[in-house]
């Protein structure tokens, strides 16, 4: 069973404005609402691929109702630890720029963080569970670390898809699989990052730190993996990129529900590219027939 980790959840306020005018009244165009956070996401992409997974993490109030009523109408399961306090709701603007205004979100406090380490205490070998976004101020920096520290002796294969120190002290724990972008990748070793050369020299350095699979997206530029059996670059598919929001989850989630069923982190790679490409030309995360309409025109290559 794959399952996934979202600390902090959102309800995702999409709202569509012409000529948005700061200090008027603006009238919308559009609007929808989506259940929001890059683990969250993980579980819809795996669950519109087929692919059974069990979402896990924290919500609150109406909006976390809302957040799991609409997973499980989609036919994600569901086991959230409800806190005190709303869920929050991100409003993302869309007019001749792009603007988001983030909500912080309800705390963690120690006993609800435990109830969530019993969830995971339930996990074994056979299991894939996904680390996910950022988390509240409330927590540690290191909590993904302190999980798969938990997780050590249950060989369970961890995947973590976060920033900076966040991510790096989770290294020594050795997890399956890691995604920064190319950017995230300069971010971690305080460098300007240009060529493929450069990505491909870092990369290998969260290898040698510890990481199993490093998988770096490029956008249109495709991506590239990092594992035992080599240096595999996947080309980016032709189209118009309508959202990027969800794409690198949707890069994970098409690599873990591709590895779940035949093992083969190559193949894995390009479910996984494809999937990326496939939402980013969705206004929503994408879908199976939109992954297998993609496949064909993903290359792999080994460098």
């Amino acid at each position: 069973m794959i399952y996934t980790v979202t600390f902090n959840p959102s309800i995702d306020y999409v709202i569509n404005v012409e000529n948005f005018r700061p200090g008027a009244v603006n009238r919308v165009v559009s609007e929808n609402k989506y259940p929001g956070g890059k683990g969250i996401n993980v579980s819809r992409v795996l669950n519109n691929l087929g692919i059974k997974n069990k979402a896990l993490g924290f919500i609150g109030g109406f909006t976390g109702q809302f957040i799991k009523n609409s997973l499980e109408s989609e036919g994600v399961d569901t086991d959230f630890i409800e806190l005190n306090g709303d869920t929050r709701i991100n409003v993302k603007l869309k007019s001749n720029d792009e603007t988001e205004i983030n909500g912080s979100g309800p705390n963690v406090d120690e006993e609800n963080l435990n109830k969530l380490f019993e969830k995971i205490n339930s996990l074994n070998s056979e299991d894939f569970l996904v680390l996910a976004g950022n988390v509240q101020n409330s927590l540690p920096r290191n909590i993904y670390s302190i999980i798969q520290e938990k997780c050590l002796d249950k060989k369970i294969k961890i995947v973590v898809d976060t920033t900076g120190e966040a991510l790096t002290s989770t290294l020594r724990y050795r997890p399956f699989l890691i995604k920064p972008n190319n950017h995230e990748l300069g971010e971690i070793f305080n460098v300007e990052i240009s060529t493929r050369e450069e990505i491909i020299h870092y990369a290998q350095k969260l290898r040698e730190l510890g990481a199993d699979n490093v998988v770096i997206s490029m956008a249109g530029e495709g991506a590239l993996l990092i594992c035992k059996e080599g240096i595999y670059h996947a080309s980016a598919p032709k189209g118009t990129v309508k959202n990027s929001v969800g794409a690198g989850d949707s890069l994970i989630a098409g690599f873990i529900a591709r590895y779940s069923q035949t093992s083969d982190v190559i193949e894995s790679l390009k479910w996984g590219a494809t999937a990326g490409s496939a939402t980013a030309f969705s206004m929503d995360l994408c879908k199976k027939e939109d992954v297998e309409n993609l496949l064909p025109q993903v290359n792999i290559s080994k460098l």
